[in-house]
């Protein structure tokens, strides 16, 4: 089964309150809640965190996880600290794991959600 996130663009702390009391209804009464959102609150947020080279890393990750942010600068041909301060990035936003296997991308499919 393929793993999804879910990006919420132009998302207000309603809504994510909302999807909050949601899932805490649907785990209170045994149903499935395998799911994952992000919110940012405008566009530009979500950009400036995917930028073309974050998300070129995420796609390298997901196919291919990485040892480490050393092995991962190496295998993208990037500068180290800028490869480690993207990885700190997307780890923030959950989109990148680092754990005691290494750093990866848990998901398969990033469905973005853009409210007007």
């Amino acid at each position: 089964m393929k793993k999804t996130i879910t990006i919420h663009v132009n998302d207000s702390l309603q809504a994510m309150g909302e999807r909050f009391a949601d899932a805490w209804h649907r785990a209170e009464s045994g149903r499935e809640m395998a799911e994952t959102h992000i919110g940012f609150v405008e566009l530009e947020a979500m950009l400036s965190a995917l930028t073309p080279k974050r998300m070129e890393l995420l796609r390298a990750l997901h196919a291919h996880p990485a040892k480490d942010v050393m092995a991962l600068s190496k295998a993208l041909g990037r500068d180290y600290k800028r490869v480690h301060q993207d990885v700190r990035e997307l780890s923030a936003t959950g989109l990148v794991v680092k754990g005691p296997r290494g750093v990866c991308v848990p998901y398969d499919v990033v469905h973005a959600e853009m409210k007007l």
